[in-house]
């Protein structure tokens, strides 16, 4: 079994999720807010325990996967971030990639902490899984997440359909972030 990884960056707190996170983390995925742009759709109860327990699955089947984010200062849940292979029905494919994605409680917007996270995650998987390609899928309407991964070096591949239009991007650059 994958031990997974717990990071600290000089505000955050990457760790396993863990049960007892679970009030936290149905309420996070209940909001309107942060599911505008994933899915549309705020998560049930039910949703967001399966989407929790995935979360330990990933890591265990896959060896990577998403981890909690927690304020140090507060000790607080603000989001998740980490990696993914959800063999997507969507073309080009994606599947077989580090599947970047992230997703932040928006009294953690415009702060940085994705990039921050998403720093210590991407030099993590560059050295772990050098042979994986680094992708994401953002809606094109997500102006903060666009910059967000424009900034850790990924780059337009296309546009496509997947449950709406998408643009898939790639990571290219072979230093950290």
């Amino acid at each position: 079994m994958t031990t997974i990884p717990t990071f600290e960056t000089e505000r955050l707190r990457l760790r396993p999720h863990t049960v007892a996170d679970f009030e936290d983390y149905a309420e996070f995925w209940a909001n309107e807010a942060v599911t505008r742009f994933i899915g549309g759709v705020p998560s049930t109860r039910e949703q967001s325990w399966g989407r929790l327990l995935r979360t330990a699955g990933m890591w265990h089947h896959m060896g990577f996967g998403f981890l909690a984010i927690e304020e140090k200062e507060s000790g607080r849940f603000i989001g998740e971030a980490g990696f993914l292979d959800m063999h997507r029905e969507m073309q080009p494919s994606i599947t077989g990639t580090l599947e970047t994605g992230w997703a932040l409680t928006p009294s953690a917007h415009g702060r940085g902490y994705a990039t921050e996270a998403l720093r210590t995650m991407i030099t993590w998987a560059q050295k772990h899984f050098p042979e994986k390609r680094m992708t994401c899928i953002i809606d094109p309407e997500n102006a903060p997440s666009l910059r967000v991964a424009q900034r850790l070096g990924f780059r337009e591949v296309t546009r496509t359909d997947y449950n709406g239009e998408i643009i898939l991007l790639e990571r290219r650059e072979t230093r950290p972030a």
